[in-house]
């Protein structure tokens, strides 16, 4: 009896050495410029990965097996920024109640030593978390825990682009990958090419994030999110001569300025916080998006505006920009500057079977909407 014991015990301890060995081969170090421009020795596949953002792109790229491999992630920036999102991709990916959390750092929660613990073989941030966290994130690097920066808050084709060819090598989906790099591409490509070959004079745009409602300004955008997509979609930014990200700016300024176009963009976080916000978004009814979307006629000034003498006032989903899709957000801004040029596209119909392709949930709500 003990030899046979003895026997099966050295058996098994070949059998795990072996499937040690196995994993050790199969393992590939691969060498991953990011966006922040630094060169990142990798071992894929990747089965333990801290997720900092773009969670919806992490899927669509790599598909709803791909978080069987993400031990934890920054919830807040999912659960509180777009709740009603959260809600119907958890009941999509029962998994994702099980991630653990590392905290949110825009709040103060964001943990080096949550990561620590969960023993990641690799970390993915957005550029925006790399920068703010840099010199916090040393422990991660002497622990030679490999950090990868991806962007999709910039806004731009080329980081568009690099961050889901990253997205793909670490998924091991790299046909995938490219063939959402060839959607958004030709997507931009097309709004850009009939916008060029009419060659009319780029219409003045200003876009401001609705969340304050109509009595306070909002955050307006100068090169990044919202104002790069401007610049795709071939408008002329009245706020990028003043901001350069992010923030507010005069009121007086968007009179002097004279927008012939203006967004403003909601999501459902406000929704039951501040009844003059705007909101759009999942489960939004646009009955009500649209009444608080009406409220912004009535700003001080707003009346003399070209955007509200010619019903050019339009309310957009937050949750639709810095993500692969927001290449429809580039053809309903292109559409609300250049409608006859894009009379025969519907973005917001575009915007749903892009999820019906590349995503596990369809999107019931209200996503893009003009005031009466």
């Amino acid at each position: 009896m003990f030899f046979i014991l003895k026997k099966s015990h050295t058996f098994l301890s070949l059998l795990i050495s072996m499937i040690a060995f196995l994993g050790i081969i199969h393992a590939k170090e691969i060498t991953i410029k990011d966006v922040a421009g630094r060169e990142v020795k990798v071992n894929l596949p990747a089965k333990r990965i801290v997720l900092g953002f773009y969670y919806t792109d992490f899927l669509a790229v790599g598909g709803t097996k791909a978080f069987d491999n993400v031990v934890g992630f920054s919830k807040a920036v999912w659960t509180d920024w777009t709740p009603t999102s959260w809600e119907v991709y958890s009941k999509a990916i029962p998994r994702l109640h099980h991630i653990e959390d590392i905290g949110e750092i825009e709040v103060g929660t964001f943990s080096v030593e949550k990561i620590l613990s969960l023993k990641p073989d690799l970390v993915i941030l957005a550029d925006w978390q790399w920068q703010m966290m840099e010199l916090e994130l040393e422990p991660l690097q002497k622990a030679n825990i490999p950090i990868v920066v991806i962007d999709y808050n910039r806004e731009t084709v080329e980081r568009h682009i690099a961050s889901t060819r990253i997205l793909g090598e670490i998924t091991g989906q790299i046909q995938k990958a490219n063939e959402l790099i060839a959607f958004y591409e030709s997507t931009v490509k097309e709004v850009q090419t009939r916008i060029k070959n009419a060659n009319r004079p780029k219409p003045k745009i200003y876009i401001e994030f609705g969340n304050k409602g109509p009595n306070e300004s909002g955050f307006t955008y100068g090169n990044d999110m919202w104002g790069a997509l401007i610049d795709l979609a071939g408008g002329e930014n009245i706020a990028s001569p003043f901001v350069e990200k992010w923030s507010p700016i005069n009121p007086e300024q968007i009179l002097i300025s004279k927008p012939e176009v203006i967004v403003i963009t909601g999501r459902e976080t406000e929704l039951n916080k501040n009844k003059e916000s705007m909101v759009m978004g999942i489960l939004i009814d646009e009955k009500e998006a649209r009444m608080r979307l009406n409220a912004y006629k009535n700003r001080p000034g707003w009346s003399s505006l070209p955007a509200i003498k010619n019903n050019r006032l339009f309310g957009l989903y937050m949750g639709a920009s810095r993500t692969l899709v927001d290449a429809t957000m580039v053809q309903y801004l292109a559409k609300a500057m250049y409608p006859d040029l894009f009379a025969d596209i519907d973005p917001i119909q575009n915007y749903i079977d892009y999820h019906k392709k590349y995503l596990p949930i369809v999107p019931t709500g209200t996503f893009g909407i003009q005031a009466d």
